[in-house]
Parts: C-alpha cells; sequence; structure tokens
C-alpha cells in the first residue's frame, strides 16, 4: 500500500492514526465557502478562523452524470490521440491504461487554477496491472516507477482519432462525468491547516489538541466515506497529505520525514486531478483507494504536463 506514513516519525505516526479516522469521513460534496467561513466563525477565535479561511482553495468536483446534464470528463472508454502519437507505454512494462480525459474548456473556471488551461484535453493513463496481473507498481517513492502514469495535453483543435486499446488491456467502461465548482479544504493534519488552527504551535500528540479545534475538524470533515473524483483545490487523501508523498519523492527516499525541506517542497505542489475508485467504470485502485495527479503550478502554467506526478493511497 503506498503512502509512506510507516517511514515518519513518531510524531506524524500519531498524527497520522487520528488523520486516518478524520480523513475517511471526509464528505464526498464539499461545502461553499460561506458554509466553511460560518463554521469557522463558529468554532475558532478570530484570527484562527482568518488563517484557516484563507488556506481554502476552490476546486472542481466530477460527478457521473445524468439525463441532459453536460459532460465535461470521461472516465474509462477510449482516448482520443493526436495524429501519430503512440500510445503510452512504461518502457520494458507495456502499455499503460486510460483512465480518464479532462475537457478543460467544459470545467467551471471559478473551480480551477488561474493558470490553469481554458482549452483542450487532459488525457490520464495509468499502468494498472493488467498487463503483468500486478507484478510491477508504480510508486511515488520510486523514481523508476514514475513512467508508470502519464499525463498528456491535447490542444484545442488537434486533429485527433480515437485510439484503439492495445492487446492486453480491456478498456474501462465509459462513464460521462458532470462538473461543479466547489470549495476544498485543507487535509487535517497538513502541516499548514495545522499551523493556521494552533498558531504554528501544532501539539505534538493528537490528544493534546484544544477540544474547540477538535469540534471544529468535526464538524469540517464529518460526513460520508466517499472521497470523489476531483480537479484542482485541496486532494481529498485517504491517508494523509499526498503533497508530502510527492515531495519526499523528490528530495530522496534517504530525507528525514521531520526535514524542514519537505514542507517547502510540499507546498510546491498542486492537485492536478484525482479519480477515486468507481463502481460503474469498474475501477478500484487498491483497496478501494484513489489515483492522485500532482503538479508545480511553473508547469501547469507551461502546459509541462509532462512532468506531473502520482501517487495512490488505499485503505
Amino acid at each position: 500500500m503506498p503512502g509512506g506514513f510507516a517511514e515518519r516519525s513518531i510524531l506524524r505516526r500519531s498524527q497520522g492514526r487520528w488523520l486516518s479516522v478524520l480523513s475517511g469521513i471526509i464528505s464526498a460534496v464539499t461545502t461553499s465557502l460561506e458554509s466553511y467561513e460560518a463554521l469557522a466563525a463558529e468554532h475558532l477565535p478570530p484570527d484562527a478562523a482568518a488563517r484557516w479561511t484563507a488556506l481554502l482553495r476552490p476546486c472542481v468536483r466530477l460527478r457521473k452524470a445524468s439525463g441532459t446534464e453536460p459532460t465535461a470528463a470521461q472516465l474509462g472508454g477510449k482516448p482520443l490521440l493526436p495524429a501519430g502519437t503512440p500510445w503510452p507505454e512504461w518502457p520494458d512494462h507495456g502499455p499503460l491504461s486510460f483512465i480518464a480525459s479532462i475537457n478543460c474548456a467544459a470545467l467551471p473556471r471559478d473551480g480551477v487554477h488561474p493558470v490553469f488551461p481554458a482549452d483542450g484535453t487532459l488525457l490520464l493513463f495509468y499502468f494498472d496491472g493488467q498487463i503483468d496481473d500486478g507484478d510491477a507498481m508504480v510508486w511515488a517513492a520510486d523514481p523508476e516507477t514514475w513512467a508508470g502514469a502519464r499525463v498528456l495535453y491535447v490542444p484545442a483543435g488537434t486533429q485527433s482519432a480515437t485510439a484503439a486499446t492495445p492487446t492486453g488491456l480491456d478498456p474501462y467502461p465509459r462513464v460521462d462525468l458532470t462538473a461543479a465548482a466547489r470549495c476544498s479544504v485543507p487535509d487535517p493534519w497538513h502541516p499548514r491547516s495545522l499551523a493556521a488552527l494552533t498558531n504554528d504551535d501544532a501539539p505534538l500528540d493528537p490528544r493534546e489538541i484544544p477540544s474547540h479545534i477538535k469540534t471544529f475538524m468535526d464538524a469540517v470533515y464529518s460526513g460520508n466515506n466517499s472521497i470523489g473524483h476531483q480537479v484542482g483545490g485541496h486532494a481529498h487523501p485517504v491517508q494523509g497529505p499526498v503533497e508530502y508523498e510527492i515531495a519526499h519523492a523528490m528530495l530522496g527516499s534517504k530525507t528525514l520525514w521531520t526535514d524542514p525541506r519537505l514542507d517547502e517542497e510540499a507546498q510546491r505542489w498542486l492537485l492536478l486531478a484525482q479519480i477515486d475508485t468507481d463502481t460503474d467504470a469498474n475501477m478500484t485502485w487498491g483497496d478501494c483507494g484513489t489515483l492522485y495527479w500532482l503538479i508545480r503550478p511553473e508547469d501547469l502554467a507551461a502546459r509541462r504536463f509532462e512532468e506531473a506526478k502520482l501517487t495512490w493511497q488505499c485503505c
């Protein structure tokens, strides 16, 4: 199971135990900015409320489209690849499975990062083990496996055609998704979130968290156990801040989880998209887990989607 939290310091492991409870019940339907501001005002001192609400980010939530709802993305099916573009492969392993496409122009602009493409299509690919029965796996901590996940950007107007699925892969059933702009909250144990809530004086033990902050966390993160599909905003992690998994991978496996450079590197990464386990699309990532693609804002602005990195988490 990916995540890397077993290697963290005692502090992070202690935090992670409570995190697994809170993160597992983040609501699948994110609330409005006004609702979060009201919760913060109700439960937190004014300075803490202001610090925490400053961390909120817009996002785009994706769910199965019904009836005449517009389609903004699709899970599975077959991708439209530009003429002459080969199907993505992991060298010496085989072709990647097509996971999802995202129509950038169909996403509400108030839900995405200002430099997110206004048009074109994002194609998400991932080596899901169909070819080798799960022998090789993609791990954020192992740079040798990074080629097992790819993001292709197809500019608007590019001549494209439906690509034939390579031999050995069964395409996932197509599921059309509709989009809505929402407000996303930081992971409860993300250091920036803790710093905002505790005035940069986070307790070493979760049991020492003040009762009013616990009550606030319960109010914000209560809901059902669905992570959901999302573009941008704060990731909904299964086991802890995904930015730290990518940051640790970028700094090297020997980096201590208490190294202050880890916090700096983690803040350089944004969620590009998360694709949850989805029964309609016959997608299951580990034990009902989620795939997370992250990217640096400068790469997002420059359309360098080949620099996006993937991590995944499951229960």
